[in-house]
């Protein structure tokens, strides 16, 4: 099962390390790993997309809070956040296949980027259920390259980590 934690922690040296070898220490994957700092100075935002049973999360919930860096581990694997990804594609665009990638591009409300003669580079965000779907239809046209930045999440209504 599919699991989004979002873990506050204290942007220090090492912190990043450390959340990292307590998943692989326990033999648990990380599917996606997103960064960043947050409105409050000093203080970073994880977002880790990983798989398991409810057992499992429940230990990873527990041995992420034991971590000292860590202020608050947030559970979105109930729904409860908007969860959103962007890919940076690159797909041929030969000149019988530019007109279905410009569909395929306008119905997912994606954007060109950066065109040269024989290719396009898109950008596109969504749940990565979405970001899924326009890559299986752009892999006919011929993908070349594909970047995808992970998910990030935050609660939904009042649900976050300071309040």
């Amino acid at each position: 099962m599919h699991h989004t934690i979002s873990v506050i922690v204290e942007n220090d040296f090492g912190v990043l390390s450390r959340v990292a070898t307590l998943f692989s220490g326990r033999g648990f994957n990380i599917e996606s790993l997103s960064v960043a700092p947050t409105n409050e100075e000093g203080l970073s935002r994880m977002t880790i997309v990983t798989s398991g049973d409810a057992q499992i999360l429940e230990q990873i919930n527990k041995q992420l809070n034991k971590l000292i860096d860590v202020l608050k581990v947030l559970d979105f694997s109930d729904g409860s956040a908007i969860e959103r990804e962007l890919a940076l594609i690159k797909v041929a665009a030969e000149d019988d296949a530019r007109a279905e990638v410009l569909r395929v591009v306008d119905i997912f409300r994606a954007k060109i980027i950066d065109v040269t003669p024989k290719s396009y580079t898109i950008e596109a965000t969504g749940n990565p259920i979405k970001i899924d779907a326009i890559l299986e239809l752009l892999r006919p046209l011929g993908l070349k390259e594909v970047v995808r930045t992970g998910s990030v999440a935050i609660g939904r209504g009042a649900k976050g980590w300071n309040g």
